[in-house]
């Protein structure tokens, strides 16, 4: 009886300052954290409650040293089992906290592999449990050597037995909690993983699984959050893209044209959402008209973004349209401020056409030469040129070409060298060739029909090899 009410005392002085504990060592911690501390504070708990009553049986009643080794182990049993337990406990707490209040969405910084952990538990369980048996097993024999009656002994016999057997059904019965309890926790784990992936392969991509743990699911939910931040990221950028594909394709003329002078049909096709390439029409002054063609530097969104901002200073330009050498001299002025530092230019063939006149008027800044068609006399005429790339230089050298006269029927072919330099399965170039025998074959229809029979020339000469570069051609059927 005295030494169940001093390991009353020291259990209960152990419990009074618990919660002071919990609230400094366990709730301070971050959630992860929290189960690891709570079974360290329950190991500590035991053993220091065992200390002090093997302190105190020695000085006060002089126990032997041994019992108080016996006592510890005890304690250290207890502990071990107990903080098992109330971890598990507090691990499954903490997953249901991290799910109320968005806990940490990264992957844990340290790392405790499941199987350690399993290992060691296993291990240190094992060993428990036979140190146990050990002094158990030993201190009954020790008891039945000192029985002599064979009555008693027999007694003895039966009481060892049942003893051992209770002590293996209790040793069970924990070992068999910790499985159930640690099972719901993994249980939970998977629940939260699954329920948060099946939303993800479905496009919902609202919510994040809570990293609870520092184990392999902590690792596989922060690394499942990552991914879906990147998803997210990737399906703003799919929209914002798509977004700036159907402004820039609005920037862009639509359906067929016809004016005084000709008949215009063009087209843009980028090799990714968004391209550089760019073509326009649009009336002068006198009756003229005026075509242009521009392939930015690279592709993407960047090229995109380049080649809105020559249009913005084209159109601008024609507010007070002068000729086409003034016009393009201020675009270039624009262009050189804005990217002379980055290393950006845009190729341009700007046409202005005088039915009066009947004279074309063009300016080459680097760009592909157009072609000029006359189906009477079945001849191709290239409309080249010198001429520096705009934005490259301050003040360059713009050289204005002129053509007198023309046909009726007479077609003009400007184009990016997207449609020159596209090849197809062997590898072999589109190639002006391919363009001339369109044009040839074709130059008794409407402008748009010709464009559509180049593009559907284009799309069956490729086959099936992606189109490697932005492509943007006009048809200009003269009157």
């Amino acid at each position: 009886m005295t030494l169940g009410i001093t390991i009353l005392v020291a259990f209960g002085m152990a419990l009074a300052v618990r919660p002071v504990l919990m609230r400094r060592f366990v709730h301070a911690a971050p959630i992860e954290d929290q189960p690891r501390r709570q079974f360290t504070l329950e190991m500590l708990s035991c053993l220091a409650a065992g200390c002090a009553v093997g302190l105190f049986n020695k000085l006060v009643h002089d126990f032997y040293l041994i019992s108080a080794l016996s006592l510890l182990s005890g304690c250290l049993f207890i502990g071990f089992f107990m903080g098992l337990d109330m971890a598990l406990a507090r691990e499954r707490g903490a997953i249901y906290r991290a799910l109320e209040i968005n806990a940490s969405m990264r992957p844990p910084r340290r790392y405790y592999p499941l199987t350690r952990k399993f290992s060691l538990v296993a291990f240190t369980t094992i060993l428990l449990i036979c140190v146990t048996l050990a002094m158990v097993i030993a201190r009954d024999f020790a008891w039945l050597a000192d029985q002599s009656d064979p009555a008693a002994l027999k007694t003895a016999e039966r009481t060892v037995m049942l003893e051992v057997f209770f002590i293996m059904a209790v040793l069970l019965g924990i070992v068999v909690n910790l499985i159930f309890s640690y099972s719901r926790n993994l249980k939970l784990l998977f629940n939260n993983e699954t329920r948060v992936l099946e939303k993800v392969s479905r496009g919902d991509l609202t919510q994040m699984v809570p990293v609870a743990t520092r184990d392999e699911f902590g690792v596989i939910a922060g690394h499942t959050n990552d991914m879906i931040r990147g998803l997210r990221h990737r399906t703003e950028l799919i929209d914002a893209l798509q977004l700036a594909d159907e402004v820039q394709h609005n920037l862009l003329p639509r359906g067929a044209f016809s004016h005084p002078a000709a008949e215009v049909a063009g087209t843009s096709q980028y090799c990714t959402d968004t391209g550089g390439d760019y073509y326009d029409h649009f009336e002068l002054p006198g009756g003229r008209m005026g075509v242009v063609v521009a392939d930015s530097s690279g592709h993407g969104v960047s090229s995109a973004i380049h080649m809105t901002s020559t249009r913005a200073y084209l159109r601008a330009g024609l507010t007070a349209y002068s000729g086409p050498e003034a016009l393009v001299r201020q675009t270039n002025h624009f262009l050189v401020r804005d990217s002379h530092q980055t290393g950006w230019f845009i190729t341009l063939f700007l046409l202005e056409i005088d039915p009066r006149a009947k004279r074309l008027t063009w300016i080459r800044a680097g760009h592909e030469p157009g072609w000029r068609y006359d189906p009477q006399s079945d001849r191709f005429r290239k409309l080249e040129g010198e001429g520096v790339a705009l934005g490259a230089v301050t003040d360059p050298s713009i050289t204005t070409y002129t053509h007198q006269g023309w046909n009726a029927g007479t077609i003009i072919f400007l184009a990016t060298d997207g449609i020159r330099e596209t090849r197809n399965d062997e590898g072999v170039m589109f190639g002006p060739e391919g363009i001339q025998s369109v044009l040839r074959a074709h130059a008794h229809q409407p402008a748009e029909h010709i464009l559509t029979a180049l593009v559907e020339a284009l799309e069956n000469f490729r086959g099936h090899r992606a189109p490697e570069d932005d492509i943007t051609m006009v048809i200009l059927k003269l009157k």
